[in-house]
């Protein structure tokens, strides 16, 4: 039995395929080891994290199930860096108060601003440009709850602005009754975005050691003792679990349910791209959403379902990428909508659409980063600063906002 769920958490090619990448392959470890640090998981969040580490000067051990880094659920993202939640503001303000609501949205625009500027100031060459994103009326806001939202989103200094449907078809062409243009979101390609932190993490001093299966974790008063399947001992400050959709047995439940998803990616089509290569998505459940590649294909998905069997999962990628070719084809109906790429992912989603992070109640110096919806590189950021910080015990306020409740 392992320390974390195994899941099958994505099938099909995306689209990164057709981008390089370089393999970044662990080594096992022989013989017992220490480290500060110790990170499970060397997916996206594992990596910045891993180089937030060794920028101040730790040693992580960076610990991978698979063969090799970024074969988790980070290939399947489709990278639409976005601060805005799966949850709308007014709606996460009735659940949270309207003080704590604009905190998580304005600690989420943060996340967003500092994984731009800390990967242009690394030097990572991911495809990261900075884009507008478009919210579109649906089923969960119509045009009156866009003008709602808009306003409070305004009132904690988010910048946005309403689009009636003559703006939306002037501005974009796009047939709908409202939108909201949100400024200061991003993209990127996923796989490059971490494979850049990670290899800077590995020139920096850390370590990656796969495959490693940990099966076993005790919490004692000075040190945590981490066992492998095959049983090596490590030994360890503190620990961080980034396994992503492959939850910690040790982690309580948090309300989230297991998602899958299904996404496309069409051929090079750069003059179709419509204006300012915003990133959009719908305000309804599910939602579609769509964003371009710097060398104009079109990644779009949606469909969304409560199903956690990736058999089941499979079976349906026909059937719901069919559909999502058909969706985008009806928004935008001068882009060629067929899939040259198509693939399905499973992830985890919960009421609020906000991250989890932080220790793990009953596991002193031991955290979890579980980021949940359609901000899961937007969060694995925000974990970097949060869980960084509680390690070399530095204030972050934030930190009360995304920890385990009781």
């Amino acid at each position: 039995m392992g320390l974390t769920r195994k899941r099958d958490l994505r099938d099909g090619q995306a689209v990164w395929k057709a981008y390089s990448a370089p393999a970044i392959a662990g080594t096992p470890l022989r013989r017992a080891t220490r480290a500060d640090v110790v990170i499970v998981g060397a997916g996206i969040s594992g990596a910045i994290l891993a180089q937030s580490l060794t920028e101040a000067g730790l040693r992580p051990l960076i610990l991978e199930r698979r063969r090799a880094a970024l074969l988790g659920s980070t290939a399947a993202s489709t990278a639409l860096l976005q601060f805005e939640l799966d949850t709308p503001l007014r709606v996460l303000s009735r659940r949270l108060g309207a003080r704590a609501a604009g905190e998580v949205w304005i600690a989420s625009r943060d996340a967003v601003n500092e994984l731009r500027t800390r990967s242009r100031r690394l030097g990572i060459d991911a495809g990261i440009a900075s884009r507008p994103s478009l919210y579109l009326s649906g089923n969960v806001l119509d045009a009156r709850g866009l003008r709602k939202e808009v306003r409070q989103r305004q009132a904690i200094g988010i910048a946005s602005e309403y689009l009636d449907r003559a703006a939306l078809k002037h501005h974009f062409g796009i047939v709908r009754e409202a939108a909201l243009l949100n400024h200061g979101n991003a993209e990127a390609n996923p796989v490059q975005l971490a494979a850049g932190f990670l290899r800077l993490a590995l020139r920096g001093g850390a370590r990656l050691r796969a495959p490693h299966e940990i099966v076993d974790l005790h919490c004692g008063r000075r040190r945590i003792e981490l066992i492998t399947q095959d049983g090596i001992e490590i030994q360890a400050s503190h620990v961080v679990l980034c396994t992503g959709y492959e939850l910690a047995k040790i982690v309580p439940p948090t309300h989230n349910r297991m998602i899958s998803t299904w996404a496309i990616a069409t051929r090079r089509q750069p003059d179709a791209i419509w204006p300012q290569r915003a990133l959009i998505w719908e305000a309804s459940e599910p939602y579609l959403y769509l964003r371009s590649t710097h060398d104009g294909r079109v990644i779009c998905g949606g469909e969304d379902a409560e199903i956690s069997d990736p058999v089941k999962r499979d079976r349906l990628t026909q059937f719901k990428t069919r559909r999502i070719a058909s969706k985008l084809q009806r928004l935008m109906p001068a882009i060629d909508s067929r899939p040259a790429y198509a693939w399905s992912g499973t992830f985890g989603a919960n009421s609020t659409g906000m991250p989890t992070i932080g220790e793990i109640p009953g596991y002193r110096h031991c955290y979890a980063v579980m980021g949940y919806g359609g901000n899961g590189i937007t969060f694995s950021m925000l974990a970097s600063k949060l869980i960084t910080a509680a390690i070399l015990k530095r204030p972050a306020p934030e930190a009360r906002l995304f920890g385990f409740r009781s």
